[in-house]
């Protein structure tokens, strides 16, 4: 099976194409070319030059996609707008299915390859002709939240190889057998585009706005540069002498509104979900699950109902707190994750 892999800056991408070429795979490394910036320390360049001695050591070969266009399309301008409607997006859920497992897949798909492989620490297994998406065997590096908005034919092209790893054994694999960027370490930026702080980032396009810091009574705290650059139950960032946590952000005042952990605004029982996605199968009302309202949350029990005008109700067993607009929540029963939507 000829099977092409993201190779990217990474240890994990470097090892999956190892562990795949060790499986007996016609592997090619793959890198993706999605965002070059001049503005500040872009990393695209030396990620490529890492992506190229991978390639040498491993003995495989190289091939570059420039997808700059689809990725300012599909993603940049996706960040822009939802933070210019107040909401805080999650690009990482859509750069996976709008570009890794949707554009570089069909690049590979044109250029005859069989499968694409990714490094994420989540499992595809095919059980009664339907692909599942499940959890990898390392919950804390767990990737199935991010890979929630995928299709059937999109699981059906792809190989997750690092599943049964850790992130410890990953890098041990890295060191055993002397990978170049065995000691590289994770981005913990925006995907493809860097370590950059998004309030730096948003500034190229949002432009600042200086307004006041306050609390639930109206006292004023500091000044901010702009409500929009900040997210329910944000705590850095403040630059203020006591401890608080944004409950709201009025954007049309231009206000920022803060308190202590335990307000009434940063708890909520449910929340609503639009554009509901299952992966596979599709389930009967009432149904019992486990949620995640964000990546690194411990799946909660919530129950999932169906409302109205595209619309699921999700009603959590415990309250949950600081859930933000345009985030996503997935849904899981037992290990495997069955669907995701975009909190309303």
């Amino acid at each position: 099976m000829r099977v092409l892999v993201w190779l990217s800056w990474w240890v994990d991408s470097a090892v999956a194409a190892y562990v795949l070429k060790q499986q007996g795979f016609d592997v090619v490394g793959g890198f993706m070319k999605n965002y070059v910036s001049d503005g500040w320390n872009c990393t695209t360049y030396d990620d490529a030059q890492e992506a190229i001695k991978v390639a040498k050591f491993l003995g495989i070969e190289l091939l570059s996609f420039d997808l700059q266009k689809e990725y300012n399309d599909r993603i940049i301008q996706y960040i822009y707008d939802g933070y210019a409607k107040w909401v805080t997006p999650n690009p990482d859920v859509f750069c996976n299915s709008l570009i890794k497992f949707d554009v570089f897949l069909d690049k590979a798909l044109e250029m005859w390859f069989d499968k694409i492989a990714m490094w994420h620490y989540a499992k595809i297994e095919e059980k009664n002709n339907e692909y599942c998406l499940l959890r990898g065997v390392d919950y804390n590096k767990d990737q199935s939240y991010f890979l929630s908005w995928l299709n059937q034919f999109q699981l059906s092209k792809a190989l997750l190889p690092l599943w049964w790893l850790t992130k410890q054994e990953v890098r041990k694999i890295a060191h055993d057998i002397q990978l170049p960027n065995a000691d590289r370490p994770d981005s913990q930026g925006l995907c493809f585009i860097g370590n950059i702080p998004m309030k730096k980032f948003l500034e190229q396009k949002l432009p600042k706005k200086i307004w006041n810091i306050v609390t639930v009574d109206g006292k004023v705290l500091g000044q901010h540069e702009w409500a929009w650059f900040y997210t329910l139950g944000q705590r850095h960032g403040l630059w203020i002498n006591i401890k608080s946590y944004v409950i709201k952000t009025d954007v049309e005042k231009n206000l920022v509104i803060v308190w202590d952990k335990s307000h009434e605004d940063l708890s909520h029982s449910d929340l609503f979900a639009l554009d509901w996605h299952w992966i596979g199968k599709k389930y009967d009302f009432p149904l019992d699950v486990k949620t995640k309202i964000r990546y690194r949350q411990e799946p909660q029990p919530a129950q999932l109902v169906w409302f109205e005008h595209q619309q699921l109700h999700i009603k959590f067993q415990e309250s949950q707190w600081a859930i933000a607009s345009w985030q996503i929540v997935v849904a899981y029963i037992g290990d495997e994750c069955i669907g995701s939507g975009i909190i309303k």
